[in-house]
C-alpha cells in the first residue's frame, strides 16, 4: 500500500506540474506614446470627413497636410494637427506600436485565418491572429473575465472588414478596457455601415468608417488616409487612462507558494490520511 501511495504522488506532482505550466508568451497593450491623445490619425493623401460626423480626440495628419470636412460638417472635439511637429511625432508612435503588436508572439490555438469572427465564442484576453485578411459578420464578444486590465491583440495580414451592422463588445471589464484592444492590420480596415466597433485600428495604410459606424476608439493609418462618413469616433477614455498599470508584486516577505507544490502537497495528505485508515481497518 505505500508503494501504491508514492506512485500516486509522483503521478500527482507530474500532473501538478504540467497544471502550472506558465503560457509561453502573454499579449502586451502597448504604449501609443505621442499618439495618446489622438482619435483620428492619417497619413496621406488626407484626412477626409463627410456628414455630421462627431470626433472626440485630436485629429491629425503626417507627412501630408490636408485635413477636409473640420469643422463643418464634422465637429472635433479636440485639436487639429495638419503636417505639424505633433502629427510627425504621433506617426512615429503609431510605428513603433504597431511593430510590436506585430512582433508578439501568436499561440498556434489561436490563429483564426478563414474564421468569421462574429461566429466565434466570447474571447478571453490574449494575442490572435489571422495569415491574411480577417472578416466580422455579427458580433464579437470580448471576455474580461473580471480584470478591468485585460489585453487583446489582433494581428491581421492583410485587410480587416465588417459587415453592416456588426459589432464588437467588451464584457466584463473596467469603463476603458475597450482601450486595451489592438488591431493591427497589414493593409486597410474598413468598417461597415452602423457597425458598432471597439478598440484601437492600427493599420498600415487606410481606415475607412462607412456611413453611421462609430468607433470606440481610435483610427490610426501609417501611409494612407483616413476616410470618416456620419460617425461618432471617441477615444477619450483612453487618453484618459493610458495603457494598463503592471500587476504589483507580492509584498516582500511573503512569497506566494507555486501551484504545484501546494496541489501535491494536498493530494500527499489524501494520499497518508487514506493509508492510514486502511492500516486502522486492517487492525
Amino acid at each position: 500500500m505505500l508503494r501504491k501511495c508514492v506512485r500516486v504522488l509522483w503521478a500527482a506532482w507530474f500532473a501538478a506540474l504540467l497544471c502550472s505550466a506558465s503560457p509561453a508568451s502573454a499579449q502586451v497593450a502597448p504604449p501609443l506614446g505621442s499618439a495618446t491623445s489622438f482619435a483620428v490619425l492619417g497619413a496621406t493623401p488626407s484626412v477626409t470627413c463627410t456628414g455630421a460626423s462627431l470626433v472626440t480626440g485630436d485629429v491629425g495628419i503626417s507627412p501630408a497636410a490636408a485635413i477636409t470636412g473640420f469643422p463643418v460638417p464634422c465637429t472635433d472635439v479636440g485639436t487639429l494637427h495638419a503636417a505639424d511637429a505633433t502629427a510627425a511625432a504621433a506617426q512615429t508612435a503609431v510605428t513603433a506600436a504597431y511593430v510590436n503588436l506585430q512582433g508578439q508572439t501568436c499561440p498556434p490555438a489561436n490563429n483564426l485565418t478563414g474564421i468569421d469572427l462574429g461566429t466565434l465564442m466570447p474571447l478571453v484576453s490574449g494575442v490572435y491572429c489571422f495569415a491574411s485578411s480577417a472578416q466580422l459578420t455579427g458580433s464579437l464578444v470580448l471576455n474580461a473575465q473580471g480584470n478591468p486590465n485585460a489585453a487583446w491583440v489582433f494581428q491581421i495580414g492583410s485587410t480587416l472588414t465588417t459587415a453592416s451592422a456588426s459589432s464588437v463588445t467588451v464584457t466584463n471589464g473596467g469603463p476603458a478596457t475597450f482601450c486595451n484592444v489592438f488591431w493591427q492590420v497589414g493593409s486597410s480596415a474598413t468598417l461597415g455601415t452602423t457597425t458598432q466597433f471597439k478598440g484601437n485600428i492600427l493599420a498600415l495604410a487606410s481606415v475607412t468608417l462607412n456611413t453611421g459606424a462609430g468607433l470606440l476608439g481610435r483610427a490610426l493609418a501609417r501611409t494612407a488616409a483616413v476616410t470618416l462618413d456620419t460617425n461618432n469616433v471617441n477615444a477619450s477614455a483612453c487618453a484618459a487612462s493610458g495603457p494598463p498599470s503592471p500587476t504589483p508584486p507580492a509584498p516582500p516577505g511573503v512569497p506566494a507558494l507555486p501551484p504545484a507544490f501546494v496541489i501535491f502537497l494536498a493530494l500527499g495528505l489524501i494520499a497518508v490520511g487514506y493509508y492510514q485508515v486502511r492500516r486502522r481497518a486492517r487492525g
